[in-house]
């Protein structure tokens, strides 16, 4: 029986690591996602037990592939066909900018009114 081999671009699509095919084939050739150190075009077939890094700011995501699948699958599923290993320290970093991120304004509430500006103008003076 031949190795089975997917994709990088639809695998990263199926197990939900992007919201669709095409922003997952846009970071591979924005050199966001490589194996064994070397940036990947969209089109390139993986196999199972290939470690796939992925740059999220400051720090790459590392996963390992436990198995191949053909279409996209619920989030529960996930696990089954990928492993995260990425080091500890480095989920402990992504979750401090993004507490930090969030601490500045609620997302979505747009620019500060006139009133907003003078009012913190008035509490940082």
């Amino acid at each position: 029986m031949s190795n089975p081999t997917e994709r990088i671009d639809k695998f990263l699509w199926s197990v939900r690591l992007y919201k669709t095919r095409n922003k997952a084939a846009e970071a591979c050739k924005k050199k966001h996602v490589f194996i064994d150190d070397a940036a990947l075009k969209p089109s390139r077939l993986i196999k199972v037990g290939d470690e796939i890094k992925i740059k999220h700011p400051p720090v790459f995501r590392i996963y390992r592939i436990k198995e191949i699948l053909h279409n996209r699958i619920g989030a529960k599923l996930v696990s089954d066909y990928i492993e995260e290993i990425t080091p500890q320290e480095h989920l402990d970093t992504l979750e401090v900018i993004n507490k930090k991120t969030l601490l500045q304004r609620d997302r979505g509430s747009g620019r500060p009114t006139k009133k907003d500006r003078r009012d913190l103008k008035n509490f940082f003076s």
